[in-house]
């Protein structure tokens, strides 16, 4: 499993690193730069308010799935066809609240017209995910990878040329970037339908009552659970935006770090959707699985670790210039935001590796109190932070938010796993960090650019993880081989 680990991690880490960062840095960038901080800005709250009510959408119904279908692979086929019906009523319950939730929030006109666009989209984000959820979960790992970068390939090509291809002197719309997305997502769809129905050996679309009621009941936990940790990851925006009386500026400002910060986010969200379908199938496996389940766990943390840490640090200590590179206005107050977002990314790649570990295992109640009482916290932090400190302030509130659930999820999963507590890792990077620091400020005094800074300071960061055993090249070797 550590194998299979490592090689489809890599797979997927080559694959993302190649598109994604592109399409967030370069295209999305580019869109806010084209329409500007408040029209980005409202369009940033609009898509926050989508993800808030994104759970109707799904209900905890594919991380349930992943779960299951990794343990039932042979039921692929009944599931899909069962969850048919359902989910399509889950789509139009979406539709209806998203648009009502709009126009009490104050929404009109062209903005609801966008944030209606904008549910089509999600519910088509959903089918793909719920899809996806099936491939990773029968362990297709290898094409699971090749369709998380899909609907970005196609979102780079009509959006690149739209920002930059064409002729005409028409000013860029932010609805034609929505459009594209329509287009991107229901073309992703359709290819992951295909391999859902060829893995699968065929699906029959169905109906049924007593089946809806079932599924229901038994991922009701999941929805509750990602519902909880979506109001405390994405209310920000929304709450800059509605707070301040020139709220979508400052929403724009805030994005500005936030999609940075997004971007490394989406890898470790990758790592997790790997990791969840081979926890749940190793605690299955008695006493030889727990074993292996301790030395997978070691290995992701280990790995989070050594990659978090390094872009928390280097993004930290060179934020100007990071924002100076993606955009042409408003970096400086951007820049902070920016630091504390980065830093951020430590505590959720930390959840990733041990919140999907409790996730696998089923620990739905913990994890329940755990996200909920982080989003009553992040809320009244926001509450008390918006007024006085504006984009900055959200940023602290998630920092801290982020910080506590983490810490909070690593010592649940070592006492519910009876795992080896990791504080010797934890010093060990402790350690690194601070070497860390010390390159990049001696880089600071060497005269490069940044990305030249970037890639002397990345190599220094691997050669330093080695010397302190984050990374152990023989034992990945070792694996490798071993077929």
């Amino acid at each position: 499993m550590q194998r299979t680990f490592l090689v489809n991690l890599a797979l997927v880490l080559v694959l993302n690193l190649v598109v994604k960062p592109f399409y967030i840095l370069g295209i999305d960038a580019g869109v806010q730069d084209a329409v500007g901080p408040a029209t980005y800005g409202t369009y940033a709250a609009l898509l926050s308010l989508g993800f808030l009510l994104n759970i109707l959408l799904d209900l905890g119904i594919t991380n349930y799935n992943t779960r299951h279908i990794a343990r039932h692979t042979e039921q692929m086929g009944e599931h899909v066809g069962g969850m048919t019906g359902m989910r399509i009523a889950l789509a139009l319950l979406y539709g209806a609240c998203i648009m009502g939730t709009g126009v009490l929030l104050g929404y009109r006109g062209e903005q609801l017209t966008i944030l209606a666009w904008l549910a089509l989209n999600q519910a088509l984000v959903a089918t793909i995910l719920y899809l996806r959820s099936n491939i990773a979960g029968a362990h297709y790992f290898r094409t699971d990878s090749l369709l998380s970068v899909l609907d970005r390939v196609l979102l780079i090509g009509m959006v690149g040329w739209l920002l930059w291809g064409r002729g005409t002197g028409v000013p860029f719309r932010i609805e034609w970037f929505v459009w594209a997305q329509t287009l991107a997502y229901g073309t992703t769809a359709l290819v992951a339908l295909a391999v859902v129905l060829r893995i699968s050996g065929g699906v029959r679309p169905g109906w049924s009552l007593a089946f809806a009621r079932k599924v229901l009941r038994e991922s009701f936990p999941y929805a509750l659970l990602v519902l909880l940790m979506t109001f405390y990851y994405r209310i920000d925006t929304l709450m800059i935006e509605r707070l301040l009386d020139d709220g979508p500026y400052h929403a724009g400002i805030y994005y500005q770090g936030f999609r940075v910060f997004e971007a490394f986010n989406m890898l470790g969200y990758l790592m997790a959707a790997l990791l969840l379908p081979m926890f749940s199938r190793l605690l299955v496996g008695g006493g030889e699985g727990h074993d292996e389940l301790q030395r997978l766990a070691s290995l992701a943390f280990r790995l989070v670790l050594a990659g978090a840490l390094a872009v928390a640090v280097f993004g930290s200590m060179r934020a100007q210039e990071v924002m100076d590179l993606l955009y042409a206005s408003d970096t400086g107050r951007a820049a902070p935001v920016f630091t504390l977002l980065i830093w951020s990314f430590v505590a959720v790649c930390t959840t990733y590796v041990f919140g999907t570990l409790l996730t696998a295992g089923g620990e739905l109640r913990t994890l329940n109190v755990l996200a909920g009482s982080g989003a009553l916290f992040n809320i009244a932090l926001n509450l008390v932070l918006v007024p006085r400190f504006q984009a900055e302030g959200a940023a602290w509130a998630s920092l801290f938010t982020q910080l506590l659930t983490a810490l909070a999820q690593l010592v649940l999963a070592v006492r519910v796993f009876d795992l080896r507590p990791p504080w010797v890792l934890l010093a060990r990077a402790t350690g690194y960090a601070l070497c860390l620091y010390a390159l990049a400020w001696g880089l600071a005094w060497v005269p490069c650019g940044l990305f030249t800074a970037a890639v002397i300071f990345g190599a220094g960061a691997i050669a330093l993880a080695i010397v302190l055993g984050l990374v152990q090249p023989r034992a990945a070797m070792a694996l490798l081989k071993d077929k």
